[in-house]
């Protein structure tokens, strides 16, 4: 009958094989009811004096977090203990006496020998580690001759300085050639304003006859925003500064603006960014500007194309000319057919960006020996200590470590102390490299210069839809301006290397970094700039660094998630040298898994950057290459999909998409990881993360998903049903819980609930009327589980510092435990919360539980908090030598003012919430 109605039936029992009597009755009775049948309860009961009891409250499966005493760390040998694993670390420890076993030969005999072989196996396993993350970037030639079409209104975004410019009509007739209609929108240093720039683009698609006023040539009009195929924008070749912020391009600040604004305008359609002579495609495609401040636009593209997938087009770098071939290859890269979107026009062709591994390492170049006065920007920061330690230890005599704090920076004194005992000279000196006077006089006073290395940078890092001009100017003035000051300032000296430090982020593109991406772009295209000039130059795009760095934040978090682990400092140093001895211009150092970074990388857009990685095509022969399927259809089919269902099959079906999605982003392997009602933020989204679910979510059901999703339906469920109304139009069921039972207006506080937690081991409030009937001591000994000495911790005298005088008190004794996962909070962010903290989450929870109200049922509501606490002493644990670990969450765990905003958070509280400290009276006072 079931498979005939497709009804769910339930079955139970009340009589099996040696399982009768009432019991085995009640307990099918039960099983009916907590499914929803109607019981009369007072039948079954009738006569036995049965009463109504409460549940109890929620059984927390709590686990201990405190913060443990810091221990030194324990170095394992990982190394094979078997085999030619035993023998190899034989050879590398040069044990004559073990070796001399294993080969059953005399040991003397080894004597010449195992030196040299120690040395080649160390030799040979370090150029196999640096060529597995050594890799450059190549222009592959794009064959292509099939005609293309282009259709609808296209609009091409121009500054008014380059309105003459060739490109301009080049591009317009290039479109009107193939089909297109272009119409050309000039903006100037007005249109600078976000505002003004969105007013400008709603002029120009303000019309609703789909019609545009431009001729073929591309004269200035209006269309609809519905009619638009493509925006093309030129902005980037405006490269005079921002009237306000010099250090940021008029053309760049344009076209970040343009990614920003062009939703404001209605306008759907893909964004071309096109430059010329912003990337160099060969040591034959010299880059002659001194200044190639386009490559900025490519650095931020990169970004974009992953946190705006279907807004952003592709990057086309353009040739000098605009003749009849180039602009057939620029109609053919805008048409999509190639596939490509980072593309450079040359007269003999078009070629595409690739990520290739670097050739195989020369043995027969020369050793690179720092010597003399070597300059290192960004000097007493942590990557910056690195390579001061390392230089000289290689030999260098004087080192210059500019910072803007100088020795007032952290660890400045320990790093001089330790350079100066190396027998390196020290000069640590106040000077922003932004500022070229300050950098000129530092340049003067110490002498020429051997080598440069330009370590100083500043993360100011959003994604681009939320960037200012101001963040821009911020992050550029320091490793774009710096750069730039030291290539002017050492041009005429006999430099051995000029290295500077870029990253991946500017070689891919990462999520988050739209504005750390662009300024490390323009390294790698300064020092293909000096290449071409006959200068020393090598910039080095690295991944992650261990060992401090900016890779330690939130951004190495989600670099280490999507397949980027950090180098360690002994490789990254090795790395370096390697790179200055192969006469690198640029080349991109990271340890990637490419198994995990490419099913990111691609999740929402295919990359043919990647595509030609011997480890990538693998991925795809076997199957794991992620597919992008088209937007429309994908919305087509899974709304027909949904149409055909009830609307709890609806609902199912959309949150299982989403925890899925969920699940891939996080790193989970099981969607069931995922709960329905836990809040995003407590699942670990971050700004970062939100974003690459967004584009994932986005992809899998159409939908044009803000990059704030996570925030505005803050749980999965919230998720799923906003996709529901927005896929079949209907109207999202509200998630405000209203007010339920009887009004109460003659008493002012009405109390419904309690919970508490006391010591003597009261954890509930029966618990506490039974204690003080009984008349119980709530004295105890001191806990054993607070990383207390317990032994030297008495002491007779109460002056004696550091010692009890008494050995008993009162303690919560379970202060250590805590149900951490039902919370959504992680166990490092649990170890660095106050105790006082979690002790509440737990008995907020079980109050209302206790009045009988499902917490989760208040969410949204206007339910105030009003907390009263007194001495927050836990955070004096996480000082001193804690892991860096817990610095994010130290603030938030261990603020009063926190507590009671805490509570709404976790249960989704909108009404006040405030936290009281008055003393001894706090609790009254919050009552009150």
């Amino acid at each position: 009958a079931t498979d005939t109605t497709h009804t769910d039936i339930l079955v139970t029992g009340s009589l099996r094989r040696d399982d009768g009597g009432p019991a085995r009755f009640l307990t099918a009775l039960a099983e009916l009811f907590v499914r929803g049948v109607a019981t009369d309860w007072r039948q079954a009961f009738e006569g036995t004096g049965a009463r109504h009891i409460d549940l109890p409250t929620y059984p927390f499966q709590r686990e201990r977090f405190w913060v443990e005493p810091t221990a030194p760390g324990v170095v394992r040998d990982t190394d094979a203990t078997t085999g030619d694993g035993d023998f190899w670390a034989a050879v590398e420890r040069e044990d004559t006496a073990s070796l001399a076993a294993t080969l059953q030969v005399d040991g003397e005999s080894l004597g010449d020998l195992l030196p040299a072989l120690s040395a080649w196996r160390r030799r040979r396993h370090e150029r196999s580690a640096l060529e597995a993350i050594r890799y450059q970037v190549n222009w592959k030639p794009i064959v292509d001759d099939r005609p293309v079409t282009l259709s609808g209104v296209w609009l091409v975004v121009v500054s008014q300085a380059d309105a003459d410019h060739e490109w301009v009509s080049g591009v317009s007739e290039t479109l009107a050639e193939h089909g297109a209609e272009p119409v050309v929108c000039l903006v100037d240093e007005r249109n600078l304003d976000p505002a003004v720039l969105a007013d400008r683009l709603t002029s120009m698609t303000g019309t609703s006859s789909g019609t545009s006023t431009s001729s073929p040539s591309g004269t200035n009009g209006t269309t609809s925003a519905a009619s638009i195929g493509g925006v093309v924008s030129l902005a980037a070749l405006d490269q005079r500064p921002h009237p306000d912020f010099a250090s940021v391009p008029i053309g760049f600040a344009m076209t970040v603006l343009l990614t920003q604004v062009l939703d404001d305008a209605c306008v759907e359609a893909p964004l071309w960014s096109l430059t010329q002579s912003a990337v160099s495609t060969g040591p034959a495609d010299i880059l002659l500007t001194p200044a190639p401040a386009q490559a900025l636009v490519w650095g931020v593209g990169r970004v974009i194309a992953l946190e705006q997938p279907r807004r952003w087009g592709g990057l086309i770098d353009l040739p000098t000319e605009a003749n009849t071939r180039s602009r057939a290859r620029l109609a053919r890269v805008l048409s999509g057919v190639s596939g490509e979107d980072q593309v450079a026009i040359r007269a003999v062709g078009a070629f595409g960006r690739r990520l290739a591994h670097a050739p195989a390492l020369r043995t027969d170049l020369p050793s690179w020996q720092p010597s003399g006065t070597v300059l290192v920007t960004g000097g007493t920061g942590a990557l910056g200590g690195h390579i001061a330690r390392w230089l000289a230890h290689q030999g260098a005599e004087h080192l210059v470590l500019t910072s803007r704090r100088g020795m007032a920076a952290p660890g400045a004194s320990d790093l001089v102390a330790d350079l100066e005992a190396a027998g390196a000279a020290v000069t640590v000196a106040v000077c922003d490299v932004a500022e070229r006077a300050q950098l000129a006089e530092l340049v003067a006073e110490v002498g020429p210069l051997t080598a440069v290395v330009h370590t100083a940078a500043l993360l100011d890092d959003a994604t681009v839809d939320s960037l200012t001009t101001e963040q821009l100017h911020r992050a550029l003035r320091v490793k774009v301006d710096g750069a730039m000051h030291l290539h002017e300032l050492t041009r005429d000296m006999e430099l051995s290397a000029f290295v500077l430090f870029s990253s991946l982020s500017g070689t891919v593109g990462t999520p988050g970094q739209g504005n750390y991406a662009p300024g490390n772009a323009f390294l790698d295209a300064l020092a293909e700039h000096r290449k071409a000039q006959g200068l020393v130059a090598t910039s080095v795009a690295w991944g992650l660094w261990a060992g401090g760095g900016m890779g330690e934040g939130e951004a190495g978090e989600v670099a280490r998630r999507h397949g980027v682990p950090a180098l360690s400092p002994e490789l990254a140093l090795v790395a370096l040298r390697t790179a200055v001895e192969q006469g690198d211009a640029v080349v991109t150092v990271a340890d990637i898994a490419w198994e995990r970074h490419y099913a990111a990388f691609t999740a929402t857009r295919p990359s043919p950057l990647l595509a030609d990685l011997p480890e990538v095509r693998r991925l795809i022969e076997a199957g794991a290459a992620a597919v992008v399927e088209e937007t429309d259809l994908d919305r087509s089919g899974l709304r027909g999909r949904l149409a055909g269902l009830d609307e709890a099959e609806q609902r199912q079906i959309l949150l299982d998409l989403v925890r899925r999605n969920v699940a891939v982003v996080l790193g989970h392997t099981d969607p069931e990881a995922v709960p329905s009602h836990r809040v995003f933020q407590e699942l670990g989204f971050d700004s970062v993360t939100a974003v690459e679910f967004r584009n994932r979510l986005g992809a899998a059901t159409g939908l044009r998903l803000p990059a704030t999703a996570v925030f505005d339906y803050p749980t999965p469920l919230a998720l799923a049903e906003y996709a529901r109304s927005e896929l079949l139009g209907t109207a999202g069921e509200s998630l405000r819980a209203e007010p339920s039972g009887s009004l109460v207006d003659d008493d002012p506080i009405v109390i419904v609930g309690m919970s508490c937690r006391f010591p003597g081991g009261v954890s509930s409030p029966e618990d506490l009327w039974n204690f003080l009937a009984e008349g119980g001591d709530a004295m105890s000994a001191f806990p054993g589980d607070r990383g207390w000495d317990l032994a030297g911790l008495f002491h007779s005298d109460p002056g004696h510092p550091g010692t009890s005088y008494t050995r008993t008190g009162g303690f919560v004794h379970d202060a250590t435990e805590f149900d951490a996962d039902f919370f959504g909070i992680s166990p490092r962010e649990a170890v660095a919360m106050d105790p006082q903290q979690r002790l509440l989450l737990e008995a907020s929870w079980e109050a209302f539980e206790r009045a009988g109200i499902d917490p989760r049922s208040l969410r949204g509501s206007e339910t105030g908090v009003f907390a009263g606490t007194n001495g927050q002493d836990y955070v004096s644990l996480l000082g001193g030598d804690q892991p860096q670990e817990f610095e994010g969450h130290v603030g938030t765990g261990n603020s009063a003012s926190v507590m009671s905003g805490r509570i709404a958070y976790v249960l989704g509280l909108e009404g006040p919430a405030l936290t009281v400290d008055t003393a001894c009276s706090s609790s009254l006072v919050a009552l009150h």
